[in-house]
């Protein structure tokens, strides 16, 4: 039952246009402020935290704008979910930086597209199974008819989704010595054994993985991050790529994973209310410290 009215959801979603889509998830997010809830919790506190400079009302004012984008989000989805594959991708309607990614491929170096939760990351999910076919690591979902739905609607341009288990990263250093294409989630928190350092991410340290650097390092690849900026006004969306630094290549890992989180501190500045700031990217803390989350 709860998958009927997930696919009911989606595919309503996705007969609308854009623009009502969005206005919809305006509302959503409007919502969310106003009423009590972790997800705006969790966001009051990660700008807190993150931006201090920030005086009290700049600070709740990214805050209401973060949650509205993050209406916008949810709603979205099932546009680029349900819809055909060509109808999803013409919501795409500029490419910034995309020679980057074709000079790594161009010299068999393989590219690893290192994809924040910045923006709509499944708008820039269908662009890359599109143009690279690339392979993405990811986390399944506990509900295994949710996971079928989520599978078929990521692979259905030509994505490749691994679990983030031994077996998947194996496949993943397989493609990229390939000369292929990969594409990973660099500030998520890794899970308990994964390999992980503390680096500073704004302010507060925060658990970071360094698989990510580490494939870097070992097998030659190019890094470039990419995010799919959401238009205004329900316009679409516009793709963006850039290179890492070098100190991204580092073989200390602690100068590597510095320097990623500062790239992607980087790229939130550019467009901070699309930033997902509702994640709880500081669950985990470095000893001695206590919980930051309530």
């Amino acid at each position: 039952m709860r998958l009927f009215f997930v696919k009911l959801f989606l595919n309503t979603c996705a007969l609308l246009p854009l623009p009502i889509i969005h206005l919809l998830g305006t509302l959503t997010g409007r919502v969310l402020i106003l009423l009590p809830n972790r997800l705006s919790r969790d966001t009051r506190t990660n700008i807190r935290l993150c931006l201090p400079d920030l005086d009290r009302a700049q600070q709740q004012q990214l805050a209401r704008e973060s949650l509205v984008e993050a209406g916008k989000t949810l709603l979205e989805t099932g546009a680029l979910w349900r819809r055909s594959g060509p109808r999803a991708l013409r919501l795409i309607r500029s490419v910034q930086g995309l020679e980057l990614v074709t000079a790594g491929i161009e010299q068999g170096r393989g590219v690893i597209l290192a994809t924040p939760h910045l923006g709509s990351w499944e708008a820039a999910g269908l662009y890359g199974a599109a143009a690279f076919n690339m392979t993405c690591l990811y986390r399944p979902l506990r509900i295994n008819e949710l996971e079928q739905l989520v599978q078929s609607a990521r692979n259905r341009l030509g994505a490749n989704y691994v679990p983030a288990t031994p077996r998947g990263i194996r496949r993943i250093c397989q493609v990229l010595a390939q000369g292929g294409t990969v594409a990973m989630l660099p500030d998520q928190e890794p899970r308990s054994g994964s390999g992980a350092n503390f680096a500073v991410f704004f302010k507060p340290p925060a658990l970071t993985m360094t698989l990510l650097v580490r494939l870097a390092r070992s097998t030659g690849a190019v890094v470039i991050f990419a995010w799919c900026e959401r238009l205004s006004r329900g316009r679409g969306y516009a793709m963006h790529f850039s290179t890492a630094p070098h100190a991204v290549y580092s073989p200390d890992l602690d100068v590597a994973t510095q320097a990623m989180n500062h790239s992607i501190e980087e790229l939130i500045r550019s467009c901070p209310a699309q930033y997902q700031w509702g994640y709880r990217r500081f669950r985990t803390r470095p000893p001695g410290e206590s919980g930051v989350y309530t």
